[in-house]
């Protein structure tokens, strides 16, 4: 057997009747069509529920699939510690999908667990699951920092894995849309709450999965979205297979998107490897961007590529490089994505070299190799890294933050020996206050020391 169908369901604890407690009614749409979607999934006379959680254990480069033989959960944390669930581990499919996983090399297992107990995104499904009669075990995992393509990966081994031991499954993809669709909501609103539901909803109602893997990243941040990713496994699990989809409810009175689908399995159809057209197509944008870049990002890729295939560093400049890169000094920060993640980013906030060509040639193998934050780049990735080069101006000395701009000027923040710097126009950085406190913070310095700010300006190269 293989995934006999998925539902897109979200996980409020307000739709718990015990923690509603009256209040569930706001969202009535919502818990009609999540019943609507558990007894289609009872239909389906599963052996084994595959739930992906974005309130399970999550780590930047590993995927986490809950260990052991089972769980218990309840809802104790949102007041009704009366109501509570435990769980039965499918686990001879556990190893299976991690088996696979690791063939795949995709970075997943049981390691790392911090509290055993169902987390909220996992119970409220399966409080509606078994209300509708559906009491199987189940496989548990989690999200984490890998692209939307890994996430992808991984529902391609779930599948084959579900394949491989026959098993009839329900794949539950659990997660919110965006958080940010009123102003009196609970995170506030922004106008990309409401666009990424929208696109989302829409992909749902058409089963447009490549949508899932493709909407744009930035988007997804302002929107301070929940379960995308969830999406993105549960369409790897139906990776190669015509669904039928249909769009149960949309709500987003809380002043967070409710999205509740049903996407039936049809039968095969070669026409819906997501994957593999988003991989084409990826591959033609970076080849367009690279075919692009100007001299500075050039000199950044050669200077990484030659340390990351040889270990050694350049050793002379290209020939025909501006005389803006030669002829004089100045800091430059050099700036990698893979993804539309963040893949290392280390720069210099003055000169250390005599040329700007050197510092970028210096900074660039700093930022594949020496940023803390992420493990060296590998020969493996450079096709997919983005590189983006700032060339520092002068900094000079202001004395209040009505003196910044967040898209124009860069800032440093100075106390004693400790200094933070935050470079302009970042995304997700839209006011001077969150810029200065990135920069203190990145400076170690407390919100409660006296400190001196200094602004800079930047020529981008991308």
């Amino acid at each position: 057997m293989s995934i006999l169908g998925a539902v897109i369901v979200p996980h409020p604890p307000l739709i718990v009747s015990t923690v509603g407690c009256g209040r569930e009614r706001e969202v009535q749409a919502t818990i009609n069509a999540y019943r609507t979607a558990a007894k289609q999934a009872a239909a389906w006379k599963p052996e084994v529920l595959i739930i992906t959680s974005p309130h399970q254990i999550m780590y930047a480069d590993y995927f986490h699939i809950s260990p052991g033989q089972g769980a218990f959960g309840d809802m104790s944390a949102f007041g009704a510690a009366q109501t509570r669930l435990s769980a039965e581990y499918d686990t001879l499919l556990r190893e299976e999908v991690i088996r696979r996983a690791g063939s795949a090399d995709l970075r997943a297992g049981m390691l790392g667990e911090r509290d055993p107990a169902l987390d909220h995104g996992t119970f409220v499904p399966l409080y509606f699951f078994r209300e509708a009669g559906v009491d199987c075990p189940i496989l548990r995992a989690g999200l984490s920092g890998f692209s939307p393509l890994d996430h992808y990966r991984l529902g391609q081994c779930i599948a084959q894995a579900v394949e491989a031991l026959g098993r009839r499954a329900v794949f539950i993809a659990s997660g919110d849309l965006s958080h940010k669709l009123k102003d009196d909501g609970p995170y506030g609103f922004a106008p990309e709450g409401p666009e990424f539901d929208r696109q989302i909803t829409e992909a749902m109602a058409a089963g447009d999965f490549l949508q899932f893997l493709t909407i744009d990243s930035g988007l997804c941040d302002r929107a301070a979205e929940c379960g995308l990713r969830s999406f993105q496994i549960m369409a790897g699990a139906l990776d190669g297979l015509a669904v039928e989809a249909e769009l149960l409810s949309y709500e987003g009175v809380t002043g967070v998107g409710y999205g509740v689908a049903v996407f039936a399995v049809t039968g095969p159809d070669e026409n819906r490897r997501f994957g593999e057209q988003c991989e084409a197509a990826e591959r033609v944008r970076l080849a367009e961007k690279k075919a692009s870049e100007d001299p500075w990002v050039k000199l950044a890729r050669l200077s990484l590529e030659t340390f990351v295939r040889t270990g050694k560093r350049l050793e002379r400049l290209p020939d025909g490089l501006p005389v803006e890169m030669t002829d004089r000094a100045a800091g430059v920060f050099v700036s990698l994505h893979a993804h539309s993640q963040l893949r290392g980013c280390i720069g210099t906030t003055g000169p250390t070299t005599e040329r700007v060509a050197w510092e970028i040639v210096q900074n660039a193998v700093s930022a594949c190799s020496r940023d803390p934050r992420f493990p060296p780049v590998t020969a493996s990735e450079l096709d997919s890294l983005e590189y983006s080069v700032d060339v520092l101006g002068l900094p000079e000395p202001i004395f209040s933050p009505a003196e910044l701009d967040v898209k124009k000027y860069g800032v440093i923040v100075s106390c004693g020996g400790r200094r933070g710097l935050l470079l302009p126009d970042l995304e997700g950085v839209d006011t001077v206050e969150q810029q200065i406190d990135i920069a203190r913070q990145k400076g170690g310095i407390s919100s409660r020391e006296k400190y001196t700010l200094e602004r800079f300006e930047v020529v981008r190269h991308t």
